[in-house]
């Protein structure tokens, strides 16, 4: 019986797909077989990268000599990050899965609203992903430092912070202004009410928010004519201002704005001590109640 004669484009077609097949599978094997190897790590974590400036500065306090890899690229902006010294001597990352998978960490630190598509690959891979919410009281501040010296394997160091930050809390606290109205003043408007980590900053000054004060919660703008009424005793806005004039900040420029800031006491506290939670946060509410102690004092003199 004769042999059936096989199709030549049939046979190309084919083994033109099994050659692609082959480096595919390979590849794939490989990243999970890595993956997989990189979880079965035992003991306190040894090559820790950080996605997020908040988590990154967090495992800087925490994190014992070598632990730490690399942090995001937003540790270096003196703008966001208050440790930028300490992070320029690490690798730097931009939260995308391919680079942190090829630093090989046993370890990936990443916030709540992370990419999420990072996250969930390197999940994928097998490597260890561990996710901290912003805080938005002193309490989360302690949960999330405690939680930190957990995962490092660094509970004395982790809780000897969450000392500090208690003791000076504590100083804060004495010098105590509940009499004087604190309106922050953002661009576009936005102001911080209740459920805030810049709210407890204020409460933690001794201060009375004005935003909650009105019943406002969360990041909400707060009209110009609001503001005005309101008659704060202090505004505080984040020092940061545009090299052009830029309509986010035109209400800086209003006349009823700068007449108000006049007769009102006014502090620049620069936001990275507020966008994250830690002890250095503490440096926000020694500017609030420096600046409340000032404008007290003239207050005092100015009465007969």
């Amino acid at each position: 019986m004769q042999a059936r004669a096989e199709n030549p484009a049939t046979t190309s077609r084919a083994s033109r797909q099994g050659r692609r097949a082959l480096p595919l599978g390979l590849m794939t094997g490989g990243l999970l077989l890595a993956g997989a190897c990189g979880a079965v790590a035992a003991g306190p974590p040894k090559r820790v990268v950080s996605m997020n400036v908040c988590t990154d500065q967090m495992a800087l306090l925490v994190a014992g000599d070598s632990q730490l890899h690399s942090v995001s690229y937003l540790a270096l902006d003196p703008a966001t990050s208050v440790l930028v010294e300490a992070a320029q001597k690490l690798m730097v990352n931009h939260g995308q899965a391919e680079e942190v998978f090829l630093m090989q960490p046993d370890l990936v630190l990443a916030g709540s609203y992370t990419t999420r598509a990072t996250v969930g690959l390197l999940r994928k891979l097998g490597i260890r992903v561990e996710e901290f919410q912003p805080e938005t009281s002193f309490d989360d501040v302690r949960t999330n430092l405690r939680r930190m010296g957990d995962i490092l394997e660094r509970r004395e160091h982790a809780e000897a912070l969450v000392a500090d930050l208690d003791r000076k809390l504590g100083e804060a606290k004495e010098r105590s202004h509940p009499n004087i109205t604190v309106a922050t003043y953002y661009a576009n408007s936005y102001t911080s009410g209740a459920g805030t980590l810049i709210d407890a900053v204020v409460a933690a000054s001794g201060l009375t928010n004005l935003a909650t004060k009105l019943g406002l919660s969360g990041t909400q703008q707060l009209p110009l004519e609001l503001l005005v009424m309101a008659k704060p005793d202090l505004l505080v806005d984040s020092e940061a201002r545009y090299a052009t004039p830029a309509l986010a900040q035109q209400t800086f420029v209003h006349p009823a704005y700068r007449a108000l800031t006049e007769g009102t006491g006014r502090v620049s506290v620069p936001a990275k001590y507020t966008i994250c939670g830690a002890p250095f946060t503490t440096t926000a509410i020694e500017m609030l109640t420096k600046a409340a102690s000032s404008g007290s004092s003239q207050a005092e003199e100015a009465q007969p």
